[in-house]
């Protein structure tokens, strides 16, 4: 999403059709700068882009990237505290400015657990009946791709191929099925092939090095020992590494105890212990039903 006309096509695509509809065709402008918190870019990470409506306004499309298998409840709180730094950050280049730029949030999420967390900031907010209308608020669009059929990633193959690898490196259960789409993506794209290879190396854990090959040696047989040689040999035939497998559910079970914390306060020491050693997939199950269950014991009824 750093490339202005992929992330163009896919915010045309994906936002609202009466924000999507008003924007100028000229790809936006990437603006430098992020404003996540240094704690939870392990998985946040935003985009800012500048963009012109068809009446010649200006407006900046804010994309928030959570790259984790659950979404985070607080994900509308977020949206506002970058939102408004944006803004802030408008005055300081814009001195004299007299009306400010619509910021136009949207979320950006690949995770195996469906998003059910509401696209507005006043669901966090535990106000009278009747304040609504007095309070601040601020919807912003989701982009779920579980949610989104394989073949409708997009109209855009750039995009698609890059979509799809994305949407299964969460989906560990469901690499294997889409190995014969993900090829017919990757040869619409030739440009890309070596990076989003490398991408599924890294992140595609059914995949081995026979798969990987037969990958390219259906895009490019000619590059397979080069391909083989520069990015998978290191990972790959060491059997992608146990430390990296470690380091990557350490992530998911630390995320996880942050979260069962601020919905259920302190925790007894054995959700921890329970956390730490279950698998990623039990992690993924226990993370979604954080937001609906009642009590610890419900979340973890099955694995006590």
């Amino acid at each position: 999403l750093s490339d202005p006309e992929r992330a163009g096509a896919l915010l045309r695509e994906r936002l609202p059709k009466e924000i999507a509809e008003l924007l100028s065709p000229e790809p936006p402008r990437l603006v430098d700068g992020s404003f996540v918190d240094e704690a939870l870019r392990h998985h946040l990470t935003d985009r800012l882009f500048q963009a012109k409506t068809m009446t010649g306004r200006t407006v900046l499309l804010y994309v928030l990237i959570e790259h984790k298998s659950f979404p985070d409840r607080r994900v509308g709180w977020q949206v506002v505290k970058y939102t408004v730094e944006w803004w802030k950050q408008w005055e300081r280049e814009n001195p004299d400015w007299e009306m400010m730029p619509p910021v136009v949030p949207f979320v950006f999420y690949h995770g195996a657990s469906e998003w059910r967390v509401p696209d507005e900031f006043l669901a966090l907010v535990d106000a009278e009946e009747g304040w609504r209308p007095w309070l601040l608020n601020l919807r912003f669009a989701v982009m779920d791709l579980g949610k989104i059929e394989d073949r409708m990633l997009s109209r855009y193959p750039q995009l698609r191929a890059w979509l799809l690898a994305v949407k299964y490196a969460t989906r560990e259960s469901r690499q294997l099925g889409i190995k014969s789409l993900l090829v017919d993506a990757l040869l619409e794209v030739p440009e890309d092939q070596h990076v989003i290879i490398r991408y599924i190396v890294e992140t595609f854990w059914s995949y081995d090095e026979q798969i990987v090959r037969e990958i390219i040696q259906q895009i490019q047989p000619e590059e397979e020992e080069n391909m083989m040689s520069q990015f998978a040999r290191d990972i790959i035939t060491k059997g992608k590494p146990q430390w990296l497998q470690e380091g990557r559910q350490e992530g998911e079970a630390i995320f996880l105890l942050r979260l069962l914390e601020r919905r259920f306060g302190n925790l007894p020491g054995w959700v921890s212990k329970k956390v730490h050693t279950s698998t990623q997939s039990t992690l993924e199950a226990w993370g979604d039903r954080v937001f609906d269950a009642q009590s610890l014991e419900e979340i973890f009824a099955d694995q006590r």
